[in-house]
């Protein structure tokens, strides 16, 4: 596996919201991992920004999150998850929060070339169906149709809930009924 980049970043905790120093790794498969140092012997958080990860955000984009002391709000940098949660991060410079900041957009996303028939030419579109978008050059501007793909195992969980609690109210009223036989005998 390779690495992508590497470097110390400042990554806010998600519970006391304090800055921590951590050694930070970028590998080829997506994988963002943070160390307590560069020898990389005591994992400290992992997240996998290709099922994870919705947006990446730096500098001024990032809203209501405060830098560390020593450094200003041009180098942070701020990954929005799937979960509603987001990782916050600073670099050391402006440069160096760009420079990740288009690494972790590199790396979110896996290039697929599909066929577009209205421009006899391939394209490269995301993999993810929710970044997937067709431009045809010479268009010009017009409307813009959205879709909306609902992940199919939506609210699986739900449902076997209420199918657990359907199942012990009838197994509740079906016990009274087993011992009828008994009393006839």
């Amino acid at each position: 596996m390779a690495l992508l980049k590497s470097s110390w970043l400042w990554r806010q905790t998600s519970v006391l919201k304090r800055w921590k120093l951590n050694w930070c790794d970028l590998w080829i498969d997506g994988s963002l991992c943070f160390y307590k140092s560069d020898n990389r012997r005591e994992l400290e958080h992992r997240v996998s920004l290709k099922l994870a990860c919705i947006d990446v955000q730096s500098g001024q984009e990032c809203g209501g999150v405060t830098p560390p002391e020593s450094n200003p709000r041009e180098n942070l940098i701020v990954v929005h998850l799937v979960d509603g949660s987001t990782l916050n991060l600073c670099a050391n410079s402006e440069d160096e929060s760009i420079a990740w900041k288009l690494t972790l957009l590199q790396t979110r996303r896996n290039p697929v070339f599909t066929y577009d028939p209205y421009d006899d030419s391939y394209q490269a579109v995301p993999l993810n169906s929710h970044h997937t978008v067709y431009i045809t050059p010479g268009a010009g501007p017009g409307t813009h149709q959205v879709v909306v793909q609902r992940d199919p195992f939506d609210g699986v969980v739900e449902h076997l809930a209420l199918g657990m609690l359907a199942g012990m109210a009838a197994g509740a009223a079906m016990r009274s009924f087993l011992w009828m036989p008994l009393f006839f005998c």
